[in-house]
């Protein structure tokens, strides 16, 4: 683990650096406080810290204080190192942010004991924020296919809506079905049917533009939201998935199918500002247009602009 270590005393501060380092710790030093603030500050920091309270520049309390102003979850932990005794003056350095603190002189083997629980409050962090992330993601996922779930497409689509119309640009939206899914369950198994819209939905991942969001609408339906999209952009795109998806079978447990789909494309932007559920609903009657004129084709909602 890395571990950054401020302290002035260029001989006090080697020896600290050659004891962490043969703790195993990777040891950054700053040998003032301003050093050791950027160094903190900076992108991939230390997240374990020893810093002597009295410092050129920046002392050490300063130093915990802005840190905890302005931290949001990646924690520091922070060590004073300080030679008061003074019950008071420690009590201000803890209050400033300090979550520990040690007086010279010291034994290196009460710094060990110290830096262990650090550690151990760094890894708890750390695995509490990958709990997070893994809850946040099951939460706004679909489990299948990986996409946006139900939930989560439309709340992207009205923060869009409300975006662009702030800003007084387009926001199109695309329905993706896929044609004649209901045969594939009955043909070859969900299991199938389900790998089909795994590979689908990967296929439409893959031609996306990074600021695009695609959603599992619901059983084989798919939405997409296309920020900053006009009506003429958003078809075109539309046709390339179209085009994309059924270029090549899709390889099954039960082998090679043939896969195509039908897309309902509806704009709302600078001459008409639909909310979510009437472009949504918009964009529907496209798709079902599609589909009454053969399938595997794009439809427009030209009155939707």
């Amino acid at each position: 683990m890395k571990i950054l270590v401020a302290e002035d005393d260029p001989a006090f501060r080697g020896l600290i650096e050659e004891i962490l380092d043969r703790w195993g710790y990777e040891v950054v030093v700053a040998r003032d406080g301003n050093e050791a603030y950027r160094i903190l500050q900076s992108e991939h920091a230390p997240k374990l810290a020893i810093l002597d309270w009295k410092m050129p520049g920046m002392e050490g309390i300063e130093i915990c204080r802005e840190l905890r102003k302005n931290e949001k979850e990646n924690y520091t932990y922070i060590i004073l190192l300080t030679a008061q005794n003074r019950e008071d003056e420690l009590v201000i350095g803890m209050e400033a942010g300090a979550d520990d603190y040690i007086t010279k002189p010291f034994k290196f083997s009460e710094l060990r004991v110290r830096l262990r629980a650090g550690r151990r409050i760094i890894e708890l962090q750390h695995e509490l924020l990958a709990a997070r992330e893994i809850l946040h993601a099951r939460a706004t996922h679909d489990s299948l296919t990986g996409l946006l779930n139900h939930e989560e497409i439309l709340d992207i689509l009205d923060k869009e809506l409300a975006r662009s119309e702030r800003d007084g640009v387009c926001v199109s939206v695309i329905m993706v079905d896929i044609d004649h899914f209901k045969k594939v369950n009955d043909t070859y198994g969900h299991i199938v049917g389900d790998t089909v819209l795994r590979i689908t939905s990967q296929k439409m991942i893959a031609i996306e533009r990074a600021y695009d969001s695609i959603g599992r609408y619901g059983g084989e339906e798919f939405l997409i939201v296309l920020p900053e999209c006009c009506m003429e952009c958003a078809a075109a795109f539309a046709e390339r998935i179209r085009s994309f998806i059924c270029s090549e079978s899709i390889d099954t447990p039960e082998g090679m199918i043939p896969i195509t789909i039908s897309l309902g494309v509806a704009t709302s932007g600078k001459n008409r500002t639909l909310d979510g559920n009437s472009l949504v609903k918009a964009a529907d009657a496209a798709l079902y247009r599609a589909k009454e004129n053969g399938r595997n084709r794009v439809e427009v909602v030209a009155d939707a602009v």
